[in-house]
């Protein structure tokens, strides 16, 4: 059989069939089906690797790529931070002390975590802290807090507040909070609702004196690195024997970002269901063509075609279904995501998404899978009918119908 009359028996497959509507009605449900399935993960893959993107994102203004801490009082000083700044001249540390503190204003209060660092270091690894800082020469008992704080407590610049610290400061027969009044300067607003209602800055200085903290010792040093897995097993090195340990931002976050990792896999297994009950449809559309079309099967067969060419036939109209509607499903993802991207169809509550835009970010790695999925998936439902194609009785068939 020549090529031109196995062009002409598959186009007439694909026409709409008038005396069996129904096959040509089952092919078309199975095209669009793919191409929905196609474009439905192609979105989604997107969003969901966009929402864990600008998570990160947020997560690393408060949490950073590594975080130095010491194992033992003291173990974690100036000394140690200086030896780390010219062992890695590529990495940017900002040290720090923290407390849980309280802030009030008149009668409104409000708890959060204060954070005593150096401006300049600090501002050099959070974008956040460095807006907010701008211009500014922080004095020693300046603070910058979070705009749900300050929202709050309905502080304006140069506005004066209070911070109880809870290390206890022993005062005749009773125990008194630490207290001591800052000067409010200004607000950060990192989009995340938890991190804008309770952290504060103030200087390194401040803190060293209100807790009595050891001269050019720190409770921790944020480290800013382009490359924090491999960057990790380095610093782990240079800090053995100086009773100092160090953690990743993927290890402090990690059950958040394994639940979302494990979300994804979840709805790629089942969005990608949507593609093969799509291609049951091409299943059942070519064994009704196969059933309808026994005769032409057996006459061609008697004729001289092989079983390998007339299983071509039917192989070639399946994955012509398919294919086409995984190229259409590719087409459709694409338009979608630039007018998701380009216009705002769809918002988000800032306060619990981190961003009022809807997130995308679709991964090469994302795509090829999803790609690779349903070529395999349309090749294995046009297999299975090509092969029937062939288990026919040509003398039985001519004999009887």
């Amino acid at each position: 059989m020549n090529k031109k009359l196995v062009n002409f028996i598959v186009k007439k497959y694909l026409r709409f069939d008038k005396k069996n509507p129904f096959i040509s009605i089952s092919a078309i449900l199975a095209f669009v089906g793919v191409s929905i399935g196609v474009m439905v993960l192609i979105l989604s893959m997107a969003i969901m690797n966009g929402t864990a993107k600008e998570f990160e994102r947020k997560l690393f203004t408060m949490n950073y790529p590594l975080t130095i801490y010491p194992k033992m009082d003291n173990s974690l000083n100036e000394e140690l931070l200086n030896k780390l700044q010219k062992e890695y001249p590529n990495l940017k540390f900002s040290p720090f002390i923290s407390s849980q503190a309280i802030i009030q204003s008149g009668e409104a209060m409000s708890g959060g975590m204060i954070f005593g660092v150096v401006p300049e270091k600090e501002a050099l690894i959070n974008p956040i802290y460095k807006d907010a800082l701008g211009n500014l020469q922080m004095d020693k008992y300046d603070i910058i807090i979070g705009s749900g704080i300050s929202d709050k407590l309905l502080l304006n610049g140069g506005s004066k507040a209070t911070l109880y610290f809870t290390e206890l400061n022993p005062t005749g027969f009773s125990m008194m909070p630490k207290m001591k009044r800052f000067t409010y300067v200004n607000s950060f607003n990192s989009g995340l609702n938890a991190y804008d209602k309770s952290y504060m800055y103030t200087s390194l200085e401040a803190l060293q004196i209100l807790l009595k903290k050891e001269p050019g010792s720190y409770d921790g040093i944020h480290i800013h690195s382009d490359d924090a897995f491999a960057d990790m097993e380095k610093l782990k090195e240079s800090l053995r024997g100086t009773n100092s340990g160090i953690v990743g931002w993927w290890q402090q976050n990690g059950n958040f970002f394994a639940a979302m990792k494990m979300e994804k896999t979840a709805l790629f297994i089942v969005l990608m269901l949507i593609i093969l009950v799509a291609s049951l449809n091409i299943i059942s559309s070519l064994l009704m063509t196969v059933m309808s079309r026994r005769k032409e099967i057996a006459l061609l067969l008697s004729m001289g075609a092989t079983a390998k060419e007339i299983k071509t036939i039917f192989l070639r109209v399946g994955t012509i279904i398919g294919f086409a509607g995984i190229l259409t499903g590719i087409a459709l993802g694409f338009i979608g995501y630039w007018l998701l991207d380009n216009f705002d169809i769809v918002t988000l509550p800032a306060d619990v998404y981190g961003s009022a835009k809807l997130p995308l970010d679709l991964a090469m790695s994302d795509f090829v899978s999803i790609i690779i999925g349903a070529v395999i998936i349309v090749l294995v439902s046009s297999y299975y009918p090509a092969s029937k194609a062939t288990n026919i009785d040509v003398i039985d068939v001519l004999r009887n119908e």
